[in-house]
């Protein structure tokens, strides 16, 4: 329960439909860590969120407990996306959490409190399959706030005891109900959409809290030409995500994207759009859903980012596990880093973390 209104309305839906109830807010990271304090209230981990959440089982009788998992979530999720830009490439910090936090180490606490079940207020849907004997993730109803994308390294084992209340309603009837129920004080917050350990969204800042040695590792560079000449001067590799195309400090008579980055020599290549398009990736860590493999060939709909649209490809793995993506139309802005997810209609197939784009 992050103090929100999706997860509140989630819990108080579970308790009317005869669970017993169990709220549990987690303390993944504080301000003395990330830095950036600004006054504003983001995520779950400000004493007022945690407040909001524990009024809500006040109010309805039940148990609420606040976790400290901080230790879990910098090793899992902060280190993670600190590495990662350093890697060169762009991270999702929130694939790592539901994957590593919100469910293998909630599961861990549900264990411990003897609990059956856990619940979420994202908006997803999760369904038995008999005659694959799988269990099967499914985009939300509510196609404006799906988060499906994010979900696709849980485990089978995991979806098994997972519940998702929301799954078949839209954000306007969720905070409909919150007003019904009487949460005031939640009904109408509005979305975070920040980086949560990042509350002044401001990464740049962030990485350079963290890695003490920014300016030996990753100062000024070269802005190249895809042919490999000097174009300017950039302010560090781990500034830039392809596709990027504002803050470039660029004068060359043109729209100017970012299309490579290379952090063994501190070089950003610099193209146009069409410089973006590709049609195929490869991906590694990839999690099975619908199906327990991809070893044939299969259509597909792969989206490329969160807020990705999603466009038709083949996708297959080969023996050594790697993920092989197709795109018919080429794709803007591929980028190492982020997730590819494969869809079949509604039906989550899997996904997996890029790695290259050909």
């Amino acid at each position: 329960m992050s103090g929100g209104v999706d997860s509140s309305v989630a819990a108080v839906l579970l308790k009317e439909q005869g669970y017993e109830v169990v709220g549990i807010t987690m303390k993944t990271w504080d301000y003395s860590e990330s830095g950036g304090h600004n006054g504003k209230v983001v995520g779950c981990c400000t004493l007022e969120s945690m407040n909001d959440a524990r009024a809500v089982g006040m109010k309805f009788d039940f148990t609420h407990f606040i976790v400290d998992i901080r230790e879990e979530f910098g090793d899992w999720v902060i280190d993670k996306f600190t590495s990662e830009y350093m890697a060169g490439r762009t991270p999702n910090p929130c694939v790592l959490c539901n994957t590593h936090i919100k469910w293998t180490a909630l599961m861990r606490r549900a264990d411990a409190l003897d609990c059956d079940f856990i619940a979420t207020g994202h908006y997803a849907r999760v369904r038995y399959d008999d005659e694959l004997k799988r269990h099967v993730l499914m985009r939300g109803l509510d196609a404006n706030k799906d988060q499906s994308y994010a979900m696709w390294g849980v485990s089978q084992e995991n979806f098994a005891r997972t519940l998702f209340p929301l799954g078949d309603l839209t954000k306007p009837e969720i905070r409909q109900m919150a007003t019904d129920f009487g949460l005031d004080h939640v009904a109408s917050k509005p979305d975070s959409y920040e980086i949560c350990f990042v509350p002044d969204n401001n990464y740049r800042r962030f990485l350079k809290d963290r890695v003490p040695d920014m300016d030996e590792r990753a100062g000024p560079g070269a802005y190249v030409s895809a042919s490999g000449d000097v174009i300017g001067t950039h302010e560090g590799y781990p500034f830039y995500t392809i596709g990027q195309r504002h803050g470039l400090g660029l004068a060359l008579g043109y729209p100017a994207y970012v299309t490579a980055i290379d952090a063994d020599t501190n070089t950003v290549t610099i193209g146009e759009r069409d410089d973006l398009l590709r049609h195929r990736l490869t991906a590694s860590g990839f999690n099975p859903i619908k199906y327990a493999d991809l070893f044939e060939e299969r259509p597909a709909e792969g989206k490329i980012r969160y807020n990705d649209k999603g466009a038709s490809c083949i996708a297959w793995q080969d023996e050594a596990q790697t993920l092989h993506v197709a795109f018919p139309e080429p794709r803007t802005a591929i980028t190492p880093g982020q997730a590819v997810v494969l869809y079949e209609g509604d039906d989550v197939l899997g996904g997996a973390w890029i790695d290259h784009v050909l």
